[in-house]
């Protein structure tokens, strides 16, 4: 195990399922390199990203699943969209899922770049146009879809909906009517799914680098997020 705590140190994090328990516990290093090499499972490809547990728990499929998700201040009930899609496709159906947005959105880069225990930290922009920061975006692609330490979330609070790429490239969707949104996922040809599960619900880990916290560092500036430390 020592191996694996110094590997995931330096390049990766560690999400446990909620026994606490680790797939990773009784593996050798030759073990872990093969599994963390895998990116394709079936049809479906991983980015760098982010890796399913060592046991698969979660097999990784494109989808998506409707939720509901409970405001703690409002109690009120909002309809979510999850959605894993492909590496191939993921970065497109995110760019077309901001379009019900309107044409000025806000801005939320999240970075756990800092953080050891899964905590991140959100920086703000607000009133940008839609168009350039499609542009920005795709200048982009490989932060968003290769550190798993990045996500960012673009919303219209006069709507209001909310578009997340989060830091495991899953997709998620808030708002009352969804349904602009989701027929953005049938031009791609995604079905929902209600028994879908996402590899954020079993142990999973998060890979990163010194040089993709310079780029998001780089992101931060062509966005006009302020923050100090960056």
């Amino acid at each position: 195990m020592g191996f694996l705590k110094r590997f995931i140190k330096s390049t990766l994090r560690e999400e446990l399922p909620s026994s606490g328990h680790s797939s990773f516990e009784q593996i050798t290093e030759t073990q872990l390199e093969e599994h963390l090499s895998i990116a394709r499972y079936g049809s479906f490809l991983l980015t760098d990203a982010v890796r399913p547990s060592f046991n698969l728990d979660v097999v990784p499929s494109a989808g998506y699943r409707r939720d509901v998700y409970r405001d703690k201040e409002t109690g009120a009930d909002v309809p979510v969209l999850m959605i894993a899609e492909t590496r191939e496709r993921l970065m497109d159906v995110f760019i077309d899922l901001l379009d019900p947005l309107g044409d000025e959105v806000d801005i939320v880069l999240e970075t756990s770049h800092d953080s050891d225990s899964g905590g991140h930290q959100d920086l703000y922009r607000e009133q940008m146009d839609l168009p350039v920061l499609k542009s920005t975006l795709y200048d982009f692609e490989d932060l968003l879809l290769d550190d798993g330490c990045t996500g960012v979330a673009v919303l219209n609070p006069r709507i209001p909906y909310e578009v997340q790429f989060d830091e495991h490239k899953l997709l998620i969707v808030y708002g009352q009517d969804l349904w602009p949104f989701e027929e953005v996922l049938s031009d791609y040809n995604l079905r929902c799914s209600d028994d879908l599960r996402f590899i954020t619900e079993a142990e999973h880990v998060h890979s990163s680098s010194e040089e993709s916290r310079e780029r998001f560092s780089e992101l931060t500036y062509r966005l006009g997020v302020e923050d100090e430390q960056y």
